[in-house]
């Protein structure tokens, strides 16, 4: 039986829930919350999104949503463009060449995962942004942002998997 406009439509969502969520996420980590020094260790949400799906669903997290993403990210954020560009993609390309390490583990590994994946990717964009800004940046602040990071990991992860059940089940 064909499928109705509406189940269509809502399929379409569905998979393009993942990209949305963590375009969200870049959003929320962006809003003015008036402590000061927070924007400075803000978590990076949107790594987190991008590792996520990519790890669990590559097929609704491509390597050109990665890219808008990461550019979202730069122009929002106020860094170096391309900087977060470059990161996302990385952390994308390292986790699809690596897919069976991926594929099937449970939670624990892939967080044991996300651990190595994000600390690479704060060191990387911490240098790049040294290098770019021809200037010394105290790496405190990386430290705490990297640490809210993995403390965030397992809430916004539990979320998507609770997301990613109800696609599979309603795909």
């Amino acid at each position: 039986m064909k499928p109705t406009l509406g189940q269509r439509l809502d399929a379409q969502a569905r998979r393009l829930a993942p990209v949305a969520i963590t375009f969200v996420l870049v959003l929320l980590a962006a809003v003015p919350s008036h402590v000061p020094g927070l924007a400075q260790i803000m978590p990076l949400l949107a790594l987190i999104g991008v590792y996520h799906w990519t790890a669990y669903r590559p097929d609704l997290m491509p390597a050109r949503a990665v890219f808008a993403i990461g550019l979202f990210q730069d122009i929002v954020g106020g860094g170096p463009l391309g900087l977060y560009t470059a990161v996302f993609l990385l952390v994308h390309g390292a986790i699809v060449s690596q897919a069976r390490f991926f594929v099937g583990k449970g939670f624990g590994m892939l967080w044991i995962g996300f651990v190595g994946m994000s600390a690479g990717a704060a060191l990387i964009a911490w240098f790049t942004a040294m290098v770019l800004n021809a200037v010394f940046i105290d790496p405190r602040g990386l430290v705490y942002q990297y640490l809210l990071t993995l403390g965030i990991y397992p809430i916004l992860s539990m979320l998507f998997l609770r997301w990613h059940s109800s696609l599979a089940t309603e795909n």
